[in-house]
């Protein structure tokens, strides 16, 4: 009889250590669960994702001078591109000029008014002619502030009979300002002007 319980004493003991072992074993992998839990998303909230095209990109923070080139390149070209880029629509070289004129001066104002004034716009749409641009090169000189630059472009007049390709070469310089969502690289084109603009000889 003494022997039964000893042996249920020791049985006792034998489940009293398994329970207490998987009690700290829990207790061990919850905390470790917990602890990766809040690693991962300490993680994911630091990174952002950009939306283009019905894909999601993630985004890498980085110093805006290490990219400063790159982005006032794109600035450079986006104002081309609104500025130059028309059809034989009074809405489409509305909405153009507007988005060309949010990132620059009064300078780029001054030359749209101009062009106005001399009825270019209005021989656009009453001739059918659409515009086209394509940026050959940009120069940039980032060791002095305001940034200057020089943009050497190729344009097309494509009308229904024919198209007829200028060369464009713009100069200016750019200062910072706030990015917003018409200007989301928060540059502004000052003092710009246009140093030629001539027809392409034709190739024999």
């Amino acid at each position: 009889m003494f022997t039964q319980f000893k042996n249920i004493d020791t049985a006792f003991s034998h489940i009293k250590r398994f329970s207490l072992f998987l009690i700290l074993a829990c207790t061990v992998i919850s905390a470790f669960a917990i602890y990766k839990g809040f690693e991962m998303a300490s993680s994911a909230g630091k990174k952002v994702y950009i939306l283009a095209n019905g894909k999601a990109l993630e985004a890498f923070a980085a110093e805006r001078k290490e990219n400063i080139g790159v982005e006032i390149r794109d600035h450079i070209k986006m104002f081309h591109h609104y500025f130059f880029s028309l059809d034989p629509d009074e809405k489409v070289i509305q909405a153009n000029i507007s988005s060309a004129l949010n990132l620059a001066d009064e300078s780029a104002k001054k030359a749209y008014d101009n062009l106005k004034e001399q009825g270019y716009f209005n021989n656009l749409i009453s001739a059918n002619i659409s515009q086209e641009i394509a940026l050959d090169s940009i120069q940039l000189d980032l060791n002095q502030y305001p940034y200057a630059f020089k943009c050497f472009a190729t344009q097309r007049l494509i009308r229904a009979s024919s198209t007829v390709t200028r060369k464009l070469v713009t100069a200016g310089n750019l200062r910072n300002v706030s990015r917003s969502d018409n200007n989301p690289h928060g540059f502004l084109i000052q003092r710009w002007q246009t140093l030629e603009n001539y027809d392409e000889p034709l190739k024999p």
